[in-house]
């Protein structure tokens, strides 16, 4: 039997507003002696993180055979070459949106998949916190109060609570797990029909041991990018909706003032982990500042605005169920 050929050299370009993992970069070496790193750190301004794509210089990229990135690219010239670009974002919205992608053939991928556990965790500690009124003691603390019961008033614990999961991926399904675990139903709301056992399987990337490979854990399952197919879904009595659809033309302000209207029924909890502008910001403003006997929204936790980073007069900031 003849030797195998050798392996073609790789030069992946990381460009990443976080520090050099270089332990895992030197385990990928192990295993791939034919792959070459460059790895460059981005700073974000003091005054928070920016989202405005910049341009990679074409210095930068001539040597590179392939692309890792957050929101930043090359130009559609300097680029063309490259056999990859990997996003390290699970969304996709900015890239689809570069002439990079336009105009070339160059293969994307993005990192669906990776961020159920983290998130998640994320997303319950924000339903806890929310429902035993952890900021509002955290505030006693600082003040060296010794509150009073009534101020906090009942608290509700999660057993019998219904989440709504509107966009059921790895994240959407990781919270899902946790959430059955502490005694909530759980319902799913895909863009897509998934009427048959096998269509409700996770056909991406899994964390061992996590998410719901199999589809199973929501006692119902509804679709649609219509607003009506929405609204039903909304109408479910829900008690705590996280947000968790990518951002599209279909998706953006797919919340707005209708619907939480509908949510204000069961004065729902609000968690946004996908984009800012999924949501109409101005009208989830009104929803909050609403009385719950008004039909109001109990609160909000947002991952995400729109914009980012956050103007410092926007009310979001001072809103006590923000």
């Amino acid at each position: 039997m003849g030797e195998a050929p050798p392996q073609e050299r790789e030069h992946v370009l990381c460009w990443l507003p976080f520090p050099e993992p270089a332990k895992i970069i030197e385990s990928i070496q192990t295993k791939h002696p034919n792959v070459d790193f460059t790895y460059k750190q981005l700073e974000y301004k003091k005054e928070g993180k920016s989202w405005e794509v910049k341009e990679i210089p074409d210095d930068y990229v001539k040597e590179a055979t392939m692309l890792v990135t957050l929101s930043e690219y090359p130009s559609s010239d300097a680029g063309k070459n490259l056999k990859l670009i990997h996003l390290f974002s699970a969304g996709a919205d900015r890239a689809v949106t570069q002439p990079i992608f336009k105009e070339t053939d160059v293969p994307f991928t993005n990192s669906s998949g990776v961020h159920g556990p983290q998130i998640a965790e994320w997303v319950i500690l924000q339903i806890l916190s929310n429902s035993h009124r952890e900021k509002l003691m955290v505030e006693w603390q600082k003040k060296h109060i010794w509150g009073q019961h009534k101020d906090i008033g009942a608290v509700r614990d999660s057993v019998g609570q219904r989440l709504g999961v509107l966009g059921y991926g790895a994240i959407g399904r990781q919270t899902a797990r946790i959430a059955k675990a502490l005694g909530m139903d759980v319902i799913a709301y895909t863009a897509s029909p998934r009427p048959t056992p096998e269509s409700k399987h996770d056909r991406g990337y899994i964390v061992p041991g996590t998410g719901d490979p199999n589809g199973t854990i929501p006692s119902a399952w509804y679709s649609g990018l219509q607003k009506s197919s929405l609204h039903n879904f909304l109408a479910q009595d829900i008690d705590i909706l996280l947000i968790s659809v990518p951002l599209t033309p279909q998706t953006h302000h797919f919340l707005a003032a209708e619907e939480f209207r509908i949510l204000g029924k069961k004065n729902a909890f609000i968690v946004n982990i996908a984009r800012g502008a999924i949501v109409q910001q101005d009208d989830l403003i009104a929803a909050l500042k609403k009385a719950p006997g008004e039909g109001g929204l109990r609160g909000a936790a947002l991952d995400v605005t729109d914009p980012e980073p956050l103007p410092k007069e926007s009310e979001l900031w001072d809103l006590e169920n923000v």
